[in-house]
This record gives structure tokens, sequence and C-alpha cells, in this order.
């Protein structure tokens, strides 16, 4: 085996499969687009799901990929040397390309020849066979054709070597081990044991078989093959260690946190399990934030679990006394250092990423405070009793009163050997929405998914704002934060339910309306407006004045500037759809989208990024739309009659009954439920800001509409009159201008590096003197001060040109820093000389690493005292290739 980083491991399995004619097709959203049922894309297959049972992909059939993934179902486990929330799935994929024998064969090569295994230390399993399908007698042909010992194959049953969902696609797998040194257990010793001896590297699916509802197997007519790795397991196996705390993704963070603490990790067991959740926990919360999908802290779904992990590492930080800064540190290692090369979208976010990490530990410090003081009172209380069980009474007014999640409780419990009695607190609860259906119709929580579920099922909202702004109705349910009120007070946030309303709930893309409503006693700000379980339509905000009450008449006013902005960039997308399918084909399907008042964000399908001219062309023919100011119209019709219509449809959308259908002239035609404008002119202008890809065949376009394109012109012209200040000439002569700077610095530059390459020779001396013969080949190893990768590569030319023929090796210390190359000229290659594989032997001497093809070389490093010990290590490692 060989030591490895995981930037390194991740490129060569992208290369390893890119040279075998595999795309690499990049990795999606962490956040699934919820058409698996997950929350999250829990593996490296869920993407490609679609393709694997039968959807042509547009990037081909081999494909391949690194995907990073989480999985929270196990959370609890997450604290010892393995676990992880997020973890990235190194993966390959034959859409009905290869099949056995070629991937056999390349995950040898990939083993033996990329990752240096040894061949009598590795093992393999396949599928036994069983009542519904054979013996897999062709994987284990091909595993033993391939290089693995005969002896080293096992068979399996079904529950070890068998892949298959309910029905449809599936097949047998054969998975991959390495085999240490340590005794058997016992003679039936084999992978699958769980002793140790055998070490799971990897695993291929063979999709060969479809399974049908009656649960028979049918031959499938294309065949897929499904590969994937874990990268941190296998980042920590090939370096030798048995933590993957250890390994460079986490190394950096471990070290952050024993200087914050001044504890050291492993040296006690509940200080080193805190700093392992802290790790991963935050690990996670950044990857989820700072994703294409921003997901933001929230008390329902996928945001609720960032929600418990940030909380769940604060609640370990203060066992190690850290402040917010500490926790800033951690997410900035994260992204500027451990993932600045592999998930660049981290940095661009940074600033978004740290900020939303700081309101959520403000929030949660807030919340806890209080609730640990309590929390301490009930725990002293049970241990004077000698009590084994906190009650749920107790647990339940941690939760009601003071915002203690339960299962923080029962976590911190567990902790002290105390269990929470869980069935009493799920009766107190049951107790409390009670009360409150009796006293006001509604239940318990505050303004997410599950706020008002025990509201009668008679209130429902009806939204009556297409053609108005503004509605009086009667308040019919109420909620704060934390809990169901019967009134809100002044700088109190909450939720407001009404029979009817003006304001559109976010929905469909569109962001929801902001406004007032106003009672008798009060003014509450509306700043989102959301759908909610039963049919309802919740208005969350804040009480600016006074105090709003259950029951009161009060006036709903949309906002009508935020609802225009909105409106026009929500029927700009319409004609924007219309005008790529237009100018990229009918291919073009709407993949997602977004619009508020500031900007439209539309996902589309399309294999390639746009051409400049094809941008231009599209942004033209929307404007030109908006100047014929078409009628905007609107209908409700069956959706038998809308399909008649030819109006397009949101692919993957379930549609009821009825649909609104609306047409912009007869240039464009959709199903739609969300608000518009009357005619395509009062969208006034259109100004694409961005067209870029965020998925394997998906690209983004962000624009702009409205009063805002001309805020963007006005910025543009600002920034034009201060670059034009800054180099001392008018707008009109700035091209010019620059024009004729970058000229003389490009003439500068040249002269500088010619000086630079003069002062190298120089400082380099005449060395041709230390030049020595090993086996007949001439090596010149030798070092100089000062000097970048650009000069040592011209001073290795030269010096390979005096020696004749042979083998150079540079080494300079440039601030702090190593610099280094090799080269082999064509004779001495063909002697066995390797310059990649020299670079490699000497790069650790100085902390570094590095590599390249026989004849060039080159490394960077971070021991500048280990050059002259390099120097010298490089006559051996020649030797040993000659």
């Amino acid at each position: 085996m060989r030591k490895i980083t995981s930037k390194q491991l991740r490129k060569e399995w992208i290369d390893f499969y890119v040279a075998r004619g595999h795309v690499d097709c990049g990795a999606v959203s962490l956040v699934s687009d919820g058409s698996t049922g997950a929350m999250f894309n829990v593996a490296g297959m869920q993407p490609i799901m679609p393709y694997l049972l039968g959807q042509k992909h547009p990037l081909g059939t081999r494909l391949c990929n690194v995907q990073g993934c989480v999985r929270t179902n196990d959370i609890d486990g997450i604290g010892d040397k393995s676990h992880l929330s997020f973890f990235e799935m190194m993966g390959s994929w034959s859409l009905g390309d290869y099949f056995k024998k070629e991937r056999c064969q390349w995950s040898y090569e990939l083993l033996t020849e990329v990752f240096q295994f040894d061949r009598d230390h590795l093992a393999a399993t396949v599928f036994e066979g069983d009542e519904n399908a054979p013996r897999d007698e062709e994987g284990a042909k091909y595993r033993i054709e391939s290089g693995f010992k005969p002896e080293n194959v096992f068979f399996l049953p079904a529950e070890d070597n068998w892949w298959g969902l309910e029905y449809g696609p599936c097949g047998p797998d054969s998975e991959m081990f390495y085999i240490s040194d340590k005794p058997a257990c016992g003679p039936d010793c084999k992978p699958g044991c769980h002793c140790g001896k055998y070490t799971e590297v990897g695993n291929d699916v063979f999709m060969q078989y479809e399974k049908h509802h009656d649960g028979h197997l049918t031959p499938l007519e294309k065949k897929n093959v499904d590969t994937g790795w874990g990268l941190e397991r296998n980042l920590a196996f090939l370096n030798g260690l048995d933590d993957v705390y250890r390994t460079d993704l986490f190394a950096p963070i471990i070290a952050a946190l024993e200087e914050s603490s001044g504890i050291k990790y492993e040296a006690d067991e509940k200080s080193t399990k805190s700093m392992r959740i802290i790790a991963d926990h935050l690990r996670t919360s950044v990857m989820l934030i700072g994703d294409q999908a921003k997901l933001l802290p929230s008390n329902a779904g996928a945001g609720y679990v960032l929600r418990r992990l940030i909380r769940r590492a604060l609640r370990h930080g203060r066992n190690l006394n850290l402040k917010t800064a500490d926790y800033r540190k951690i997410a900035s290692i994260f992204i500027d250092d451990i993932y600045v090369d592999s998930y660049p979208l981290l940095s661009k976010n940074k600033e978004f990423i740290l900020s939303e990490l700081e309101k959520e530990i403000n929030r949660f410090d807030a919340t806890i405070e209080n609730g640990l003081k309590e929390y301490k009172k009930i725990l002293e209380t049970k241990k004077a009793e000698n009590a084994t069980v906190i009650d749920g009474k107790s647990a339940f007014r941690l939760y009601d009163t003071f915002g203690y999640p339960l299962e923080l409780t029962i976590e911190m419990a567990e902790e002290e050997g105390l269990k929470v009695d869980e069935e009493a607190f799920a009766k107190c609860m049951e107790e409390a929405k009670e009360l409150a259906r009796e006293n006001a119709s509604f239940s318990q929580k505050s303004a997410d998914a599950n706020v008002f579920e025990g509201l009668d099922e008679s209130i429902t909202s009806k939204f009556v704002g297409y053609d108005k702004l503004n509605v009086t109705d009667k308040i019919a349910a109420l909620a704060d934060d934390n809990a169901v009120q019967n009134e809100l007070t002044a700088g109190q946030t909450g939720t407001v339910i009404t029979s009817v309303t003006t304001f559109y709930a976010t929905m469909g893309g569109q962001k929801g309306d902001i406004g007032t409503i106003k009672t008798a006693g009060g003014e509450f700000k509306v700043e989102e407006t959301v759908k909610l379980p039963g049919g309802r339509i919740g208005h969350i905000g804040k009480v600016v004045s006074g105090v709003i009450k259950c029951g009161e008449d009060a006036e709903l006013n949309v906002c009508p500037t935020n609802r225009a902005a909105t409106c026009r960039n929500h029927s700009v997308t319409h004609l924007l759809q219309a005008a790529l399918a237009e100018v990229l084909g009918d291919h073009v399907e709407q993949a997602g989208s977004y619009q508020d008042s500031e900007r439209t964000r539309f996902d589309f399908s399309h294999g390639q990024a746009m051409t400049k001219e094809e941008i231009e062309k599209v942004e033209a023919i929307v404007n030109q739309k908006i100047a014929e100011n078409l009628a905007v119209v609107t209908q409700e019709m069956s959706i038998e009659e809308a399909k008649k219509t030819g109006a397009r449809a949101l692919f993957g959308e379930k549609y009821g009954a009825t649909v609104r259908v609306v047409s912009m002239g007869d240039y464009s035609v959709e199903f739609c439920g969300g608000t518009h404008v009357g005619s395509t002119g009062e969208i006034m202008s259109f100004k694409i800001l961005s067209e870029n890809g965020v998925a394997a065949g998906v690209r983004r376009i962000e624009a702009i509409t409205g009063l805002n394109v001309i805020a963007y012109y006005k910025n543009i012209e600002k920034e034009l009159n201060e670059s034009a200040a800054v180099v001392k000439t008018q707008p009109s002569n700035l091209v010019e201008k620059l024009g004729n700077m970058m000229a003389e610095i490009k003439a500068l530059q040249s002269e500088l590096e010619s000086m630079k390459a003069k002062a190298a020779k120089e400082a380099l001396g005449d060395v041709m003197n230390q030049v020595v013969e090993i086996k007949g080949v001439k090596l010149l190893a030798t070092s100089v001060a000062g000097v970048d990768m650009n000069g040592l590569r011209d001073l290795g030319d030269q010096l390979k040109t005096k020696i004749g023929e042979g083998v150079v090796v540079l080494l300079s210390d440039l601030d702090g820093k190593v610099n280094m190359i090799a080269m082999a000229t064509d004779g001495a290659v063909a002697n066995g000389a390797h310059a990649g594989n020299l670079i490699k032997g000497i790069a650790a001497l100085v902390g570094g690493g590095g590599g390249g093809r026989p004849n060039m070389a080159q490394a960077g490093g971070k021991n500048p005292s280990g050059i002259p010990a390099a120097v010298a290590e490089a006559a051996k490692v020649l030797e040993g290739q000659l």
C-alpha cells in the first residue's frame, strides 16, 4: 500500500477512470431533489439512479465522480473512530456499456497499480447463488483472471453479495478486501466475519437482472455496473490509520481543538469523543450551508437536521470551553485549507457560511443558557433521590418552557447514567395539544411544518390575491416561535393564519409575499409567507406595535412594490424558457427555478455551456417580447383541456384536476399557479447576469428585470468612471489606456523573467564538477537559492543540454518553501531512469510530494532544511531505477 493525501486520492480516482473512457459527471447538491424520498443524497449512486433505471445520461455511458453524501440515521454513533455524518463516495458507472470482465480487471489494476496493494493481501467475495439467481461463476472467473488468487475468492450469500430494490434492476455484487497479517479467528474466518482480518476497500455491483412485481427475475437487455469506494475509509486505511480523525481531512481541525481547549486528543474518552463530534458535525454543517442549495437551520425537514448537528456540536463544545471564534476558526480551516480545491463553492460562500453559523450559535446560546440551568437543577434533584430516570414532566418542562430539545436532554442524561421517560414526555405533549385545542383550536409548536397540526380541520386558508393586494378577515390562529398563543405582543415573532389571504405563499419557485397585517390593537409585519399542512397559509413575521389577538378583525396588505418586482421576475422566467427552447432546442426542460423581488434563477436541461452568442440571442429575444407588450392571460381549466392547448408543464410535477394556464401572447403557454404581470411590457427590461453548470446536464441562468436592471447599469457606470479615474483617463479612452498599460506590463514582465533567469544562473554558478555517473548514466543533483519553479525549469533545460545524456535534479528554497524538478533525457529513460518516480523518492525528505512523466517531473515541499538530504538521496533513487 502507498500513503496518499485526500487530494491525491480524489484526483487519482478520476484520472484512472478518465484514462479508461469515463466522463467526470461531477457532484450534485447534498440536499436531495426529493425524487427518492430522502432529505439528503445518502449514497454515491443516488443521483445516478434514473440512468441506472434506463434514462439516457447526456454525458454518455461511462461515468465517474466523487460525490458528497450526508447520512444522519446513526448520528448517536458519531464520536468513535469511524462514523461520519458527511462522507465522500468515489464512484464509477457503466450504463449498458462494459460489464464484468472490464470491471474486474480495472478494479484489480486500481488496487495493485495505483494504490500498490500486493496480490497476496487481496480477497474478493462473489454471490454464492440461491433459489432466485444462479451462483456468480462469471464474477469469480473474472476476479481470478484479473489477478486475485483463487483461494482468496469467496462465495457468500445474498445478504452479503446481492443488491436490489423492491423491484427493478438488481444483481450480484462483489466486494474487495485487504487481508491483514493477523491470525484468522477460526477455521471459518473469511470476509464478513468482522474479526478485523479482512477490511473492505470497495464494491462492484453488477445489475444484470430485472426483478418483477411477482418476485421472479429476468435478464436485463442492457446491464449496468455501479462501483463505490468510501473516500474517508480508504484514506485512513491506505495511510495505516485506524482513526479517520487522524487523516488530513481532520488532523488540522483536531490540532485547532487541542490549541483552543488546552486538551490533547485522546487524553481522555469524554473530551476525545467531543472533539470528534465537533469536527464531524461542523464539517457537515459547513458543507450543507455552503452547498448550492444553501441550506439553513430551521425547525423542519433538512433544516432541522442541520440545526441538530450544529447544536450537538455546540453542546460538546461547552465541554471544551470553546467560544464563537473557535467555531469560526474550525469552519474556516475546512473552507480555506482542507476543501479549498475540492469544494470551491465553500470559498465562494465563506462569509455566508460563517454568518449563518454564528447566527445559529447565538440562537442556541440564548436558548440553552436558561435551559441548562434548569436541567442542572433537575439533575441534582434526581441524583439526591438516587433516581435513574428523569420523569417525563420535567423533560417536557425543559422542552415547553425553555425550548430544550428532547434528544439533547436524553443525550445529556445518558452521560450521567440516567434515562428519560419518553413515554411520559409524549403523554405531556398530547395533554398540551388537547389543552390548546380546547382553548384556541390549535396545537403546540412554532411556524414550521407541524405547527398547527391540532387545529380544527375546517379551518383552512384561501388565496384571493391574484387580482388584489388587500383583504379583511379574522385571525384564526397564532403561534410564537416556541408554542401556540392567544395573542402576540410588540417585539414577538410568530405566525398568523387567516381564512382568506392576499399573500402568495412560497411555492413553485416563487418567493412568498411580504407586507402587513393590522388589527385595531396592533400591527404585524409579514416577512415571509408559507404553505402549511392542512391547506393553510402561514404569515411569518413580527409584531411591530401593540398586540394582535386570535379572533380579531385584521386588514391584510401585501407590499405592492415587492409583489410587482417578484411578478416581473416570475413572468420573465416564462419568456426565458421559451427563448431557451427556441435557441438551444426542444430538449430544454425546467430543472428548478427561484424568483423573488431581486432576481430570477432558472435551471434547465442542457448538456453544455451556452456560448456568448447564444446568451446574447436569448437575452435579445426576451427583451423583444417585453417590447411587444404581449398580454398575459391566465385561465383555469381541466388538466385535459390544458394539455390540448399545448401548455408546457414542469417535468415530474403532480397536477390536480384543475390547473391554471398562463399565456403570453402566442409565444409562451405554461401551467403555473404563481402571480404575474398584466402584460410583458410591465417587465420593462431583462439582463442575464450569469450562466453556469450546477449538475451533470443541468445549466443555471441568473437574471434581473425592471428597476434592478437600471440599478445594475448605474453601478457599472460608476465602476467605469472610478476605473478611468484610477488610470487617469476618460471613460471613452479607457480601453485604449488599458491596452497600452498591458503592453507595458508584458514588456516589464519579460524583462523581469530575463533578469530572474540570469540571477538564477549566476546563483547556481558552475556545477558541472558535481556531475556523477550512476551505472553509466550521468546525474547532476544540486541546489540553488531563491529560484521559482519557472526558473528551475529553465536551469534544468540548460544543464540537460550541457551534460548531453543523463538526469538533472534541482532543488531551491524560496520564501520558506521548496521547489524541485527532475529531468531525464531520452537515453537516460531508455536505461530505466524515471523523473516522476525519482521525485516521489526524494520529495518526502523536504516535506512534500509530487511526480510526473518519465522525462520531466516537479514537486513542492515545506521543509527547506531537508534539501541537502534530498540532493544526496537522488543518487540512491536513480541507482535503484537502473
